[in-house]
């Protein structure tokens, strides 16, 4: 899993059928790389959130997997610094 930060929003005037609704988002990881992430749950601009990639990602749909490897999971609403 991944924490990013939604920077961004993807309009697209096509898409897929098995693609359910949400939108498509560009995140910046923290690791500071871009993507595009499904995002199902209607996150904003500046929202700090949990993405699943990969197969883990893909699986959460049901039925056929569409071509999704960045899936939105969850929204961040407070980071805390852990004790070692």
């Amino acid at each position: 899993m991944l924490k990013a930060t939604v920077v961004g929003s993807v309009w697209s005037t096509k898409r897929l059928d098995e693609i359910p609704a949400g939108s498509i988002l560009e995140v910046e990881v923290d690791a500071g790389a871009r993507l595009l992430a499904f995002d199902p749950l209607g996150c904003g601009a500046g929202e700090r959130v949990i993405i699943a990639t990969g197969s883990v990602a893909a699986g959460w749909f049901k039925g056929a997997n569409p071509p999704i490897d960045a899936l939105i999971i969850g929204s961040i609403d407070e980071e805390t610094a852990s004790e070692i």
